[in-house]
């Protein structure tokens, strides 16, 4: 025969009317250690992406189109808005539209990981546009027209989300961003497709090309893979050594010379003669003369005439469809200086 259950010898109640009391809470003791927020970083490293030949292949990867501006980090901090170079120069005077829409979105406080773009009359990022919209290389202007294209979250209301997924932090970041598309801050869209149609297109519609990332990959600086970037049309930096003088054409200039690094050292690898514009040119000029070379700085064979040298200061952002097998620049075009606070790295051969 089943014995009863025994009775509690302390029944949860004394009496079933009694209520349900919970002990009474000490005063927190301050010594104690507490659950904190993540503090907020004054800056993070971007990451960056790895220039590859063709898209990636795999459902992990997911993709975006590729920006032609200038990367910000936009910080929504309680004392206000500070916007970053990838440099880590602050940037907010330039960019007061970005600023203000950032100012207007739903949260405490964030870092949002972007590119500043001015678009053109087509609707694709016109890096020269951006640059005039700023004034120039070194220009003090500030950009109303510049939008920022937000394609990462990497803080937001206490909470460090570099150590999070892709696929969250595109998630929260989704969900923060004004509707319509019409602010100063506006999601870079993510786009389902195959890699290589997508390449495919983007070269069609004139656009730079496209960015692949991996849904599974946390953030973390620099180029590790996580990130890639496919262009239509290669852009890099190089360090502008010279310059050939000619009276009949703009500025006087008739062609930039270029070089790249090779080890510890600057190597040339051609020259531009196009891409420039009137008043663009007369301001190079201007700026080239002031910092002339008595010598070159490279290597230099080419039998050029009229040339002058200068200091390699400058670093002239220059599309191009390939190399020759001597390692010279094929169908070079100028788009443009870089400025120092834009992180200007000069292209590694």
């Amino acid at each position: 025969m089943t014995k009863p259950p025994r009775k509690p010898s302390k029944p949860l109640l004394g009496e079933a009317e009694a209520p349900i009391r919970s002990r009474h809470r000490k005063k927190r003791d301050p010594a104690q250690h507490q659950l904190t927020l993540d503090p907020m970083p004054a800056r993070i490293d971007p990451c960056l992406a790895l220039l590859k030949p063709r898209p990636p292949k795999g459902r992990q990867w997911a993709f975006e189109v590729k920006w032609d501006g200038y990367r910000l980090a936009v910080h929504i901090e309680p004392k206000g808005i500070r916007i970053l170079t990838s440099g880590g120069h602050d940037w907010t005077d330039r960019f007061p539209a970005i600023a203000a829409a950032a100012k207007r979105l739903p949260v405490s406080t964030a870092i949002l990981d972007g590119e500043a773009v001015v678009f053109d009359e087509l609707g694709r990022s016109d890096f020269g546009k951006l640059q005039q919209s700023l004034g120039g290389r070194g220009g003090k202007r500030t950009s109303w027209e510049a939008i920022l294209m937000a394609f990462d979250l990497l803080y937001l209301d206490g909470h460090d989300l570099t150590g999070t997924e892709l696929t969250a932090r595109r998630h929260i970041l989704e969900g923060i961003m004004p509707a319509g598309g019409e602010e100063a801050v506006r999601l870079s869209e993510e786009i389902e497709a195959d890699g290589d149609k997508l390449f495919r297109i983007a070269c069609e519609h004139g656009l730079e090309g496209i960015i692949a990332k991996d849904r599974n990959s946390t953030y973390r600086g620099g180029r590790g893979g996580e990130w890639q970037k496919i262009k239509c049309i290669r852009s890099d930096g190089f360090a502008i050594v010279g310059y050939q003088r000619s009276n009949a054409a703009f500025g006087n200039i008739r062609a930039l010379l270029l070089a790249a690094r090779k080890g510890g050292e600057l190597v040339y690898v051609g020259s531009v003669g196009t891409g420039f514009k009137a008043d663009e040119a007369l301001k190079l000029r201007a700026t080239m003369d002031k910092i002339m070379a008595t010598k070159p700085p490279v290597k230099y064979s080419g039998g050029r005439k009229n040339l002058i040298w200068i200091k390699p200061k400058l670093v002239a952002e220059i599309e191009y469809r390939a190399w020759t097998h001597d390692g010279k620049l094929r169908h070079a075009s100028y788009k443009g200086l870089r400025e120092e606070q834009d992180n200007a790295a000069i292209y590694q051969v």
